[in-house]
């Protein structure tokens, strides 16, 4: 690595009178420029860095090589957020007719992405089993949102406005109870088993008339199949409530059993995590939301439908809960998911969950000797160590994790879910070769015997990445967004 460039800032690399451009010369006379506002004339110079153009290049590219990936290496954490993105659908999604489309074009010359739009549309219904989707929303929580609301608005309809209770299972997604609350409903907690499932005889004292329906995600944030899930919907089912699939887990399911033939009513999907764009950095993200039949009516506005002609049309009905967002949704993430529908077909989505199961079970089995397994039994696509097995030398989940990071691999999500105050989650996804796998099981053995022969060495973990451990709550609370704040 060239330290000339390695972790330094560009301005850090900034030599007087250095220029790595030409700009033509300005033919714009005075009058011109005069005409301009003058709050929008430059009265200084910009503080740029003053650099050749190999320099910058340097820079940037050595810069880009700190960012990690799934391209660049295994990211534990996956079926479910850090999943392989074909480069096929990264293709079609920067093809220039998609590309440079515009919202307001008239609706005869988008036939194209209205085909696509509403193509996904029912490929989601058939795989979920649900009656129809609207593509609108812009992310996961943002589904969660929308189908919460379809939830509220199917009660309000009939009249049953008392109903304003949530249930939602104390292993649940965050996002989950947050979503509840920002539609204006109260969210009631029932309880896990000691095998973290819900505990059935705990959810049967909460349901009444006041209950407007329950969040579950199937399997669980624990990656156990909740084997009593018929039982649970048709308790809600018979207290007048709905229910809500978080589709945060649906990964695991696919090609083996659908959210819709559970007993669900209403479900999100996170295009951006189980069909391609994998969503790190904050996005960009898509969160469908499906309904069973009875239920269409209530899904936002615009909705895409298709007539006898074979055209597509798009419409706004005043039985909808409105709109949500601008148009019709994050068109791209759109395009990304179809293609990587179509092209896996049927026979190989079929596939998907059998394999990341598979992985999953591989790693957790190969690993549990050494880390603290809490619930033993088969997993889904995920599993959860209560950190090490050896407690002894202090060594945390936290440590573990940047420990990781010396060794090339991203850490697991860590410390959720709540349930285990050492928690460290583990999703290999169906793409991962065993080569891949039984690297990663050798780190983390590797790391547990540290732990034990110098715990002092991973403690202060990480040691060979451009930074060392950070603060992450100052980092968070006060981060340092510019060079001038960094220099002084």
């Amino acid at each position: 690595m060239n330290n000339t460039y390695y972790g330094k800032l560009i301005f850090e690399l900034s030599q007087e009178g250095r220029c790595g451009y030409t700009l033509p010369k300005n033919e714009l006379k005075e009058f011109e420029l005069s005409a301009l506002p003058s709050q929008l004339l430059r009265v200084n110079e910009p503080e740029l860095p003053q650099v050749d153009e190999l320099t910058v290049v340097r820079h940037y590219t050595n810069m880009s090589n700190n960012n990690f990936g799934v391209d660049t290496g295994f990211y534990p954490l996956g079926s479910c957020t850090m999943k392989y993105n074909p480069k096929i659908d990264e293709e079609i999604a920067a093809h220039r007719d998609f590309a440079v489309l515009h919202p307001w074009q008239p609706i005869d010359t988008v036939q194209g992405a209205l085909a696509v739009y509403h193509g996904l549309q029912e490929s989601l219904s058939e795989i979920a089993g649900m009656s129809e989707f609207t593509l609108n929303p812009f992310a996961g929580a943002h589904g969660e949102l929308t189908g919460l609301m379809v939830m509220r608005s199917y009660h309000m309809s009939r009249g049953d406005d008392k109903r304003v209770k949530v249930i939602v299972p104390d292993s649940a997604h965050g996002t989950n109870p947050a979503s509840a609350a920002v539609c204006g409903l109260e969210v009631v907690q029932v309880k896990s088993l000691p095998d973290g499932t819900v505990d059935v005889e705990d959810l049967r004292p909460l349901l009444d008339d006041t209950v407007a329906g329950m969040m579950m995600t199937n399997p669980n944030t624990l990656g156990i199949f909740e084997q009593r899930i018929a039982e649970i919907a048709a308790l809600v089912h018979d207290c007048g409530g709905l229910m809500y699939y978080d589709g945060a887990n649906l990964n695991p399911l696919l090609g083996r059993c659908r959210p819709g033939d559970l007993g669900f009513d209403i479900m999100h999907i996170n295009l951006h995590k189980t069909f391609s764009t994998p969503h790190g950095g904050g996005g960009p993200g898509s969160g469908p939301v499906g309904v069973r039949q009875g239920l269409e009516q209530f899904l936002p506005n615009p909705r895409v439908t298709k007539n006898d002609e074979g055209f597509y049309d798009i419409n706004f009905t005043d039985e909808s809960l409105g709109s949500i967002s601008g148009f019709l949704g994050n068109f791209g993430v759109i395009l990304r998911a179809y293609a990587y529908i179509l092209t896996l077909g049927c026979e190989n989505l079929k596939m998907v969950g059998p394999l990341a199961t598979l992985n999953a079970n591989y790693v957790k089995e190969s690993l549990k000797d050494c880390y603290e397994l809490p619930i033993e039994g088969v997993c889904k696509h995920e599993f959860v160590f209560d950190g090490l097995k050896d407690k002894s030398s202090g060594v945390t989940t936290l440590d573990v994790a940047k420990r990781l990071l010396d060794y090339g691999f991203h850490a697991p999500t860590i410390y959720f879910p709540l349930l285990f105050h050492q928690a460290l989650m583990i999703e290999p996804t169906e793409n991962e070769s065993r080569e891949t796998l039984d690297g990663f099981i050798e780190v983390m053995r590797t790391i547990a015997c540290e732990a034990h022969d110098n715990p002092d060495m991973v403690k202060g973990a990480p040691h060979h990445t451009p930074v060392r451990r950070l603060d992450d709550t100052q980092a968070a609370l006060h981060p340092i967004v510019t060079f001038k704040e960094l220099a002084q």
